[in-house]
Parts: C-alpha cells; structure tokens; sequence
C-alpha cells in the first residue's frame, strides 16, 4: 500500500492569507493538531496548533508572522511503513503527500494510517493469532512458516516486535483458521515458546484494542 492511496479528501490544507484563528477551527473540526501550509502546489512546511498558540496575535494571516515551520513529507510513491515510521518519529497527526515535481497532493491522517495498518494486518479476516517468544537468534521465518502449512494453515499476516527492556522477539502471527491447536502443538515440539494464543473472537478484538492502545501510546498522541 502505497502514501497516494491513503491521501485524505477532507483535511484542507492552509493557506498563508489564513489567520491562526483559522487554522486552529479547521484542526479542531478534523481533530488533528497540525496542517499543511500550501501556496499553489508549493509545501511550504507543516504548522501545529502550539504555533499557533504561540503567535501574538493569531487573528492575522498566517504569513504575516516569521514562522520557522518544520516541512516533513512524503512522496506519493512511497510505503505505508515509511509513512508510519515518520509518524511515530516526528509524532505527527498529518503527513504532507508531494509528488516528484515537489508538487502537493494531500495529507494522510493518522486515522486513515491506523485503517491501513487494520488491512495489512489481516485484522477483518477470520482467523487465530498465536504470538511466539525467542531469542533474535533463534528467528527463522521459513521453519515458522513451515510449521503452519505442515498443519494446512496459511500465515496472513506477520510482525516482528522487541518489548522494551528484553533481548526477545516477539512474533505475531495471524493464521487463516479459526482452529489452531494441532499448530500450537507442533510448535511446542519444535521447543517454541508460546507467548499467547487466541482462537475466540472476543480473545482477538481484546488482542488487537490493546495492540492498538499501545501503539497509540507509543506515538504518544
């Protein structure tokens, strides 16, 4: 999935003839805490509502002001994980969207990344989710995979994580069956730890609500 797909339709980009006023009506509409500036196709930087707090009088336009704004972007051609690694990075809640001409297109707001991510994760497909534990070393995503075909699953999704504070793995995966037991079992034969394993719907949106929180969390928005 690439940035040109997730372009919001709705968020308006600023203008320099804006106030702050304005800008900080349009950000509590949409809920985000920063906009694009934009003269023609030009990006001119990405201004945040604590710049605006901080003008003196944020009843004028925005270009009368000497504003030092920070221009964070991405090319339309780019990859979601690249969008949100600038998100979490420079904890933003809108991506500017450029083409090569350098010409502005639209933003992606943190909303539309976290629908996104919900489809490469396989999060609407039906299925269970195991997660595993191990050593760096001992990661092997061809014998992880081989386990669960040998047991007539599919892998639909897959991610890799460190907790904090460890030197471990975890490995999330998401499996195109609703019953995973006999794959449990192989991985324990395989002396694999299980971490945790969720075969009940209500089990995989408890999963997924906390993966999100702490996500959100980790954004700290």
């Amino acid at each position: 999935m690439l940035a040109s797909h997730l372009i919001s339709d709705v968020i308006p980009a600023i203008k320099t003839s804006d106030s702050g006023k304005d800008a900080l009506h349009w950000m509590e509409i949409f809920r985000v805490s920063h906009l694009p500036v934009v003269n023609d196709k030009n990006l001119l930087g990405v201004i945040s509502d604590n710049d605006i707090y901080d003008l003196n009088n944020p009843e004028e336009p925005i270009g009368n002001h000497n504003l030092n704004l920070f221009n964070p972007y991405v090319f339309d051609y780019q990859h979601v994980y690249e969008v949100i690694e600038m998100v979490s990075r420079l904890k933003l809640t809108v991506v500017p969207v450029i083409d090569r001409r350098q010409d502005f297109l639209g933003v992606i707001t943190l909303h539309d990344l976290m629908q996104s991510f919900a489809k490469i994760t396989a999060i609407d497909n039906r299925g269970a989710l195991i997660v595993l534990e191990m050593n760096i070393n001992d990661y092997s995503l061809s014998e992880i995979s081989q386990i669960v075909e040998s047991n007539g699953a599919k892998i639909v999704s897959l991610y890799v994580s460190t907790p904090q504070d460890t030197m471990k793995l975890e490995v999330t995966l998401k499996i195109n069956q609703t019953e995973a037991v006999s794959i449990l079992k192989t991985f324990e034969r395989y002396n694999y730890t299980i971490k945790a394993s969720f075969m009940d719907t209500n089990e995989m949106e408890d999963f997924y609500k906390d993966r999100y929180d702490s996500l959100m969390n980790f954004l700290n928005i």
